[in-house]
C-alpha cells in the first residue's frame, strides 16, 4: 500500500462532534487488523491541531507499529503493563466482594484489563505522546500535551477506530529512552494504544451533571444542570456531599 498521502484530503467523519464527545469510550479490545497509513495520518493530524501554551506546540508523537525497535518497545511496555495491573488488581480488591460475581461491572473490568495487558504486544498501534520541555518541569505543563491526546482519541472515534491512554511506560522509561533515542529534555507523557474496536463505542456512563457542575458556591448546582434524555449514569467517581 502506498504511503504517499500528500494529495489526500482528510477522511469524512463517521459521527458528529457532540456524538463523538459523548460516546468515545476507552477501547482496550481490538480486531486483528492493521491501521492503514492514511488513517494514522488523519488521526495524528487532528492530534497536532490541539491547543498548547503560547502555541509552542511542544507535543511530539512516537508511533510504534512494526520494526525491531517498535517490537522491543512494545515488549518493554507490555511487561510493565502486566506488573502494574497485577499490583492494582490485588491492591484494589478486584477478586473480592462484587468482583467474585462474573456479571458485575467490577468483574467485567478486571477481565477486560487482564485481556488487554496480556495481549499488549499485539495491539495494532502504540503511540508515545511526548512533550518537549522548554522550561523546568511545571505543574501545568500537561495542558500542552494532553489536549492533543484527547484530539487523537476523538479523531480515532470519528474514523471508526478507538484507543485508550495509559501510563504503562513509566516503570520502563529509562529503557525506552535509550532504545528509541528520546532526548532527556522530552517528557513521555502517555502511552496510547489504537486499533479497530472489537466491541463498540457508545454512550458513556458518568455521574449526573448536577453532581459535577456548581454555580456561585461549591456544591450548589444551577437549575440548568440537568442531563439530557437518555443519559447513562455510574456510581463511580466523586460523590456529591449530602
Amino acid at each position: 500500500m502506498s504511503s504517499d498521502l500528500s494529495g489526500r484530503p482528510l477522511a469524512d467523519d463517521t459521527v458528529g462532534l457532540l456524538e463523538g464527545l459523548t460516546s468515545t469510550r476507552a477501547i482496550r479490545r481490538y480486531r486483528d487488523e492493521a491501521v492503514p497509513p492514511q488513517v494514522l495520518r488523519d488521526i495524528l493530524f487532528a492530534a497536532t491541531r490541539a491547543p498548547s501554551g503560547s502555541n509552542r506546540q511542544p507535543f511530539r508523537f512516537l508511533v510504534l507499529v512494526d520494526g525491531p525497535r517498535a517490537r522491543e518497545a512494545r515488549r518493554l511496555i507490555g511487561e510493565s503493563a502486566r506488573r502494574i495491573w497485577a499490583a492494582k488488581e490485588q491492591q484494589d480488591g478486584y477478586g473480592r466482594g462484587s468482583g467474585t460475581d462474573a456479571g458485575s461491572p467490577k468483574s467485567r473490568m478486571a477481565r477486560a484489563m487482564r485481556e488487554y495487558v496480556e495481549g499488549f504486544e499485539s495491539v495494532p498501534v502504540v503511540v508515545l505522546a511526548c512533550l518537549v520541555r522548554y522550561r523546568a518541569p511545571h505543574p501545568t505543563e500537561g495542558g500542552s500535551v494532553y489536549p492533543a491526546c484527547q484530539n487523537l482519541l476523538l479523531a480515532a472515534r470519528a474514523l471508526g477506530y478507538g484507543g485508550v491512554m495509559t501510563g504503562f511506560h513509566r516503570p520502563v522509561e529509562p529503557e525506552l529512552r535509550e532504545l528509541l533515542e528520546i532526548p532527556d529534555e522530552t517528557l513521555i507523557a502517555a502511552t496510547i494504544t489504537l486499533g479497530r474496536p472489537a466491541g463498540a463505542h457508545g454512550p458513556v456512563r458518568r455521574r449526573p451533571l448536577q453532581e459535577l457542575v456548581f454555580t456561585d458556591r461549591w456544591g450548589e448546582s444551577p437549575d440548568w444542570a440537568v442531563d439530557p434524555p437518555g443519559a447513562r449514569h455510574t456510581a463511580a467517581g466523586p460523590r456529591r456531599p449530602q
